[in-house]
């Protein structure tokens, strides 16, 4: 079915655009199959979940780190200010095939200071706000079963697999090229290309394959990225926020290798991080950022951003 999904696809796209359009409100009267698949794909806790832990809803996170540039952050964090959803549906039979393409405009803020600060330094104040707009687009594939014929669409459609998101800005001097998760029992994900990489849903409704977690539970977080500048990028993953923001934690990925590579510099990142202790669904969102984004306030930015759900039970 995937090999089908993925020929079906781009024809849609280019040859039928006019159904791309945007997301009606779940308020809205549900009267179509078009309405009730992109509003389930709007609600999906997956979809809810990367939201949550994408969105830093300010500069809260401390730097910890001894590089520095012509500033000194104190406190950085993405906020974002709106997003706008755009939908791409194949209906073949009693199955669907859904691309949601989610536009995030918003800032990245940095609290920094001109004078030199302590890495660390929790206590640090900064004496300056850099504001970098941005604009990111987002990017998963989902697959939707009838399940009924009832006069509400809502009713009909179950959601079956659905891609991990993955995008970023427009610019391409950063990218991440392979994620690896490894759980504590020893089982692991391997991800390279995430709109690609499904995650299923058994016949009951219940969820396969998405990591099922122990509250607090390690996690070991290894990303390769590829990028065009030979200094330390800013490596991060936001996690734990829950479905309504709470509990959010971010933390910056170490660098164990840089080697040339072409034109650019391959690099590995690792981290490992817990699961929490709030049961739910979360997601964790990889984000890799040049280090002129953050240590230099004339730099705009630009990022790569992979997301891959969980539950912690």
């Amino acid at each position: 079915m995937l090999k089908k999904f993925f020929f079906l696809i781009p024809l849609f796209i280019f040859g039928l655009t006019g159904c791309s359009e945007d997301n009606t409100g779940p308020g809205s009267d549900v009267t179509t199959d078009d309405q009730a698949l992109e509003q389930l794909a709007a609600e999906d806790s997956s979809s809810q979940s990367f939201e949550e832990n994408y969105n830093d809803a300010g500069a809260h996170f401390f730097i910890n780190t001894s590089v520095q540039g012509n500033i000194y952050p104190v406190k950085i964090g993405r906020r974002i200010i709106s997003v706008t959803r755009q939908f791409v549906r194949q209906i073949d039979g009693d199955s669907a095939y859904v691309t949601m393409t989610s536009t995030y405009t918003g800032v990245f803020i940095i609290e920094a200071s001109y004078e030199p600060v302590t890495p660390g330094d929790t206590t640090a104040t900064a004496d300056t706000v850099i504001q970098k707009p941005f604009t990111s687009v987002i990017v998963k594939n989902m697959v939707f079963v009838r399940i009924n014929s009832s006069s509400n669409p809502r009713l009909n459609w179950k959601l079956v697999k659905v891609s991990l998101p993955a995008g970023g800005t427009v610019t391409n001097n950063i990218s991440i090229t392979k994620a690896v998760l490894t759980f504590a029992n020893g089982d692991s994900l391997v991800i390279t290309n995430p709109n690609e990489f499904f995650l299923s849903r058994n016949p009951s409704g219940a969820r396969r394959d998405i990591p099922v977690l122990l509250r607090n539970s390690a996690v070991r977080l290894r990303v390769e990225i590829f990028s065009a500048y030979a200094d330390d990028d800013f490596v991060t993953l936001t996690h734990s926020a829950n479905l309504r923001g709470f509990f959010r934690v971010k933390r910056r990925l170490m660098l164990v290798s840089t080697e040339v590579s072409g034109a650019g510099y391959a690099k590995v990142y690792e981290q490992t991080f817990l699961a929490g202790s709030a049961q739910g669904h979360f997601h964790a969102v990889i984000d890799a950022t040049p280090r002129g984004v953050i240590f230099e306030s004339a730099s705009q930015f630009e990022t790569k951003v992979w997301g891959v759900p969980y539950i912690v039970r």
